[in-house]
């Protein structure tokens, strides 16, 4: 049974994928609007949705609670890499235009590297059981910190040593050149290839996603160690974040709090796993229970709190 759900998780992905290159953006390069975008989020969340009732259908309720409670972790996580998203962005100066070739090649990598990183993670408490207790220290540890650490700033991110080692050791063009991610050029009196701030970003934004794995797998090992459902519900939650890009990006400041909600989430995690393994058994249902209250109560919070706030800009209206 397993074996058909990982064919029609295979098949549905590229699927969803050329739905949203052919039909959300069929006008090649352009601007995606705050309508679309909107759209395209609720198409891909929607998918992510059912493809937890396959599961439910194939494997049971517990199984299903625990791919829900791992999506959701993820989505929520998501939203500091769309923060992100948005200074890297800013700090390499890529038009919007060209934003959303960056984030399609972006989530192809995605896909690879979080299956790498799954694969390896779940092999390392299938046969080395104790490796669970550090991936839940891992989440305390990192619900701590969120509470002190500060925003990334664009100029900053224009300095930091990943940036200055690609620059140090590739040839870069300083100019956006339409889509590409390489052009020809000359460097020496010698034709070569040089790569543009299209293919930097590109390279930032898949290493920086690397780092916030570190994070948002153990999340899910620490909910279950299932193979399949830490997987499925990753890469699901990350297939949409391209089109939540587009649709929060004009008011992704006013979820700043929000940082305070996937903390306590974070914590609540990991402290389940030593909890489970030394007094009893917290069940999936009151997991996932838990978890949407704490991120609910955040995002009404963050709203409420930010209301007045002053927005930069509008999201582009469609009709």
């Amino acid at each position: 049974m397993e074996f058909t759900d990982w064919a029609i998780f295979f098949a549905l992905v590229p699927f969803l994928l050329a739905i949203d290159l052919k039909l959300f953006n069929k006008g090649g390069d352009n601007i995606i609007g705050f309508r679309k975008s909107l759209i395209l989020s609720a198409w891909y969340i929607m998918a992510g949705l059912a493809f937890g009732v396959l599961v439910w259908w194939h494997f049971g309720a517990d199984r299903a609670m625990n791919y829900y409670t791992a999506y959701v972790i993820e989505k929520s996580l998501s939203l500091d890499n769309l923060f992100v998203m948005s200074v890297i962005f800013s700090a390499f100066a890529i038009p919007r235009e060209y934003q959303h070739r960056v984030l399609v090649w972006g989530v192809i990598g995605v896909i690879v590297l979080r299956g790498i990183m799954i694969g390896a993670g779940a092999s390392l408490v299938h046969y080395f059981d104790w490796t669970l207790f550090i991936f839940a220290g891992i989440l305390i540890f990192t619900g701590i910190k969120m509470l002190f650490i500060k925003d990334e700033d664009p100029d900053e991110f224009e300095n930091k040593p990943l940036t200055v080692f690609l620059k140090k050791h590739l040839p870069f063009t300083s100019d956006v050149h339409g889509n590409k991610f390489m052009i020809k050029g000359e460097k020496d009196g010698k034709a070569v290839w040089l790569f543009t701030p299209l293919f930097l970003a590109l390279i930032v934004i898949e290493i920086s996603d690397v780092i916030f794995a570190v994070d948002s797998i153990p999340a899910a090992l620490s909910v279950t160690t299932d193979t399949f459902v830490v997987y499925t519900s990753n890469i699901f939650a990350v297939l949409g974040l391209r089109a939540l890009f587009f649709a929060v990006e004009n008011i992704i400041d006013r979820f700043d709090l929000m940082k305070y909600a996937l903390s306590l989430v974070l914590v609540f995690i990991g402290g389940k796993v030593f909890y489970n393994a030394f007094f009893g058994h917290i069940s999936p249902s009151v997991s996932l229970t838990i978890t949407l209250t704490v991120l609910a109560c955040g995002f009404i919070f963050s709203l409420l709190m930010t209301k007045d706030k002053e927005e930069e800009g509008k999201p582009d209206q469609e009709t």
